[in-house]
């Protein structure tokens, strides 16, 4: 039994620490700042590049882009870790970072809602292991978008019309 569970145990540890290292090394977010008084819904950062104000929903040289709402980003302050349990066992952990497209300003509003968001993002990812959505091909596009549509149905039943949308900006399954 001891024999078991001493390597789940020294996974546990060693992911424990490495998430605490990522977060204690992490840089400091660049503060986002108006262009000019004249174009307040063009945002720049300190370390933007020409393609940044695209990706970001902004307009871009070319004219495409959202003229009509700007949004900012929000990171979830940590990631999350998932279980993957097969007969009893843990098999996996998946862990995952997630991102939430707000309207600028809204970005106290997600920080005050938090706790909940993460109990309610928590659940669905529990959910979605325990249907065997990180088996096999886990990235695939379906698998994915599934994914990213619960985690969306969620945020708007605690943030409303505050959510533009959810990303998974990073995830990694290590099996056990």
């Amino acid at each position: 039994m001891l024999g078991k569970l001493l390597p789940l145990v020294f996974a546990l540890v060693g992911l424990g620490g490495g998430v605490g290292a990522g977060l204690a090394l992490r840089p400091e977010p660049a503060p986002v700042v108006a262009a000019d008084a004249s174009s307040a819904d063009e945002c720049v950062t300190a370390d933007a590049t020409p393609g940044d104000a695209a990706a970001a929903g902004h307009a871009s040289e070319d004219g495409s882009g959202d003229h009509d709402t700007a949004t900012e980003f929000v990171k979830m302050n940590n990631q999350f870790v998932v279980p993957v349990v097969k007969e009893d066992n843990i098999a996996a952990l998946v862990v995952m970072s997630i991102s939430l497209e707000v309207p600028v300003g809204s970005t106290e509003k997600v920080y005050q809602r938090e706790p909940k968001l993460r109990d309610a993002f928590l659940q669905v990812l529990f959910d979605h292991a325990n249907s065997g959505g990180f088996d096999g091909a886990f990235t695939a596009g379906p698998n994915m978008q599934a994914l990213r549509t619960a985690l969306g149905e969620v945020a708007h039943g605690e943030l409303g019309a505050n959510v533009s949308d959810v990303l998974i900006t990073d995830i990694a399954r290590q099996d056990i």
